[in-house]
């Protein structure tokens, strides 16, 4: 598959530091809390809350292989734990009120399992429970600094409310920002940010 040839070099693609959105955005995460990662890669999100969140319980799901053995790698590299679950989104059971914290950062996904997992997002947050959530807009084909190529992937803030519905929007905006995440995302780019948090 795409994503496992993208992993296998010993090199990171997208490094090994976290999203500067979830960087800046990590105090949501309280001590001890259950965190699930979507679409994960290799690992540099969740090894980054792991680290940074005492006794937090994050949990990697990405249908790579080779991204969670680097997830692994790198959880190991920076003595932390990581929970790496290898599964598809099409057909991964994200549970019900299970989830303090989903992270959602670059989880690109053809729109109508995009809409089936922010459902089953909803669901699976427990009440009180955040989504962290960053992604390209159509406007980052402009920029070609990485994401898809696929205006079906890409995402809206109008959209992504709809596809949230039963969340409350603590953050929502589009704007444009440098980003520099390995050799994968380099240079100005289109995003849209979203917290949002579960009654």
């Amino acid at each position: 598959m795409m994503w496992d040839e993208r992993y296998s070099s010993q090199d990171y693609f997208y490094g090994k530091q976290p999203n500067d959105f979830l960087r800046d955005n990590i105090q949501l995460i309280q001590n001890g809390e259950s965190v699930l990662c979507l679409a994960e890669g290799e690992g540099r999100n969740a090894v980054f809350i792991a680290g940074e969140v005492k006794s937090a319980h994050v949990t990697a799901v990405d249908s790579s292989k080779a991204g969670l053995e680097k997830t692994k790698a790198l959880a190991q590299e920076k003595g932390v734990n990581v929970e790496t679950v290898h599964a598809d989104l099409s057909d991964f059971d994200l549970g019900q009120d299970k989830w303090d914290v989903i992270v959602s950062i670059w989880c690109h996904l053809p729109s109508e399992l995009r809409k089936m997992v922010h459902a089953g997002a909803v669901k699976a947050l427990k009440s009180g429970g955040r989504l962290i959530l960053e992604a390209y807009t159509p406007d980052q084909l402009r920029h070609g600094t990485g994401g898809p190529k696929s205006v079906d992937m890409l995402m809206q803030l109008s959209i992504l409310k709809e596809e949230l519905a039963g969340l409350d929007l603590v953050t929502g905006r589009e704007c444009e920002r440098e980003i520099h995440e390995g050799q994968g995302h380099s240079g100005l780019s289109a995003v849209v940010q979203v917290v949002a948090r579960k009654a």
